[in-house]
């Protein structure tokens, strides 16, 4: 069964990158509807941006989507991820500027909104992507993977992430995404940068919208954002964040295990592109209902979200 939200809910804030305000609003949408973007200061062309795999353009820092008439918008992943973590299938998001706001630096602030407004099911079969053999895309940085999981399991993810920095260093983390983890374990971890980073970075135009309060900002051993972690593997935990929502560029739940070790918004996207270049790799199957309670989100509910900050 599918679901979307109950309401609209709406959101202002900056981008991250551009530092430009923006005013995104997430609406109910139909079945078979899917997750949308609709540009709504573009007045000419097609401003409706679907949220596909294929549409993704190369950006270093973060998953920028862009239509055939060039309208596009960046920094999808935050929503998408917890569009996917709570189990909502089918939205429509209206945004005001090219960039979605970066708001805390993680996904809760769309998370609690979107448990508080509360989902509605709709009477119409979900179709998930079953991993059927693994699918594997390498860099000389890292790796990702996905691969099959034992029958009437979700979505598995494992992480491995290698920083320099002793506030990060190197951090492994392994979760089934089933009935809610996204929300209890991953939702509420931020963007992280190292200090020596962010002059460069805003040097040459990015990050501009960045602060210590939307952002884990580390400098070797010390983390100079107020108040420090969250959690002690946040760094981790945040690209396992990052991942889900790239993977939900899929079009529908994935099926499978996903590994990364040292991958990005960039590889992700590859393995995507492998994964359906590779049709023996995988099928389209109906999600019975053992299958749709280990799907993430499922069940989840409000009491759920962190509170310990």
């Amino acid at each position: 069964m599918q679901t979307t939200i109950k309401s609209a809910i709406t959101f202002d804030g900056f981008g991250l990158h551009s530092g430009k305000p923006a005013c995104l609003t997430i609406r109910p949408a139909p079945a078979d509807y899917g997750v949308w973007f609709q540009r709504t200061d573009i007045t000419s062309g097609e401003s409706r941006i679907p949220a596909r795999w294929d549409l993704v353009e190369a950006s270093p820092l973060c998953t920028l989507l862009r239509n055939a008439d060039g309208a596009s918008v960046s920094t999808v992943e935050h929503v998408m991820a917890a569009l996917s973590g709570c189990g909502v299938h089918n939205a429509l998001i209206e945004i005001d500027g090219p960039e979605v706001p970066i708001l805390d630096g993680s996904s809760i602030p769309f998370v609690r909104n979107i448990l508080e407004i509360g989902l509605s099911h709709q009477d119409a079969p979900m179709q998930v992507i079953e991993i059927l053999a693994p699918v594997t895309v390498k860099t000389d940085q890292g790796w990702a993977r996905l691969s099959p999981v034992e029958a009437g399991q979700g979505l598995q993810m494992d992480f491995h992430i290698d920083f320099v920095d002793r506030a990060i260093g190197q951090q492994h983390k392994r979760l089934n995404l089933a009935n809610g983890t996204f929300v209890r374990e991953l939702c509420d971890s931020r963007t992280f940068c190292r200090a020596a980073d962010v002059d460069a970075m805003r040097a040459a135009g990015k990050a501009l919208g960045g602060t210590y309060e939307n952002a884990v900002v580390v400098d070797d051993e010390k983390v100079l954002s107020p108040g420090g972690l969250r959690h002690s593997d946040e760094a981790v935990r945040h690209k396992m964040l990052d991942a889900l929502g790239d993977l939900a560029l899929a079009g529908a739940p994935i099926v499978g295990l996903y590994e990364g070790h040292k991958a990005g918004h960039a590889m992700t996207n590859a393995l995507l592109r492998a994964l359906f270049a590779t049709p023996s790799a995988y099928r389209m199957r109906h999600c019975d209902d053992i299958l749709a309670q280990n799907l993430p989100g499922a069940g989840v509910e409000q009491d759920e979200i962190p509170l310990h900050y």
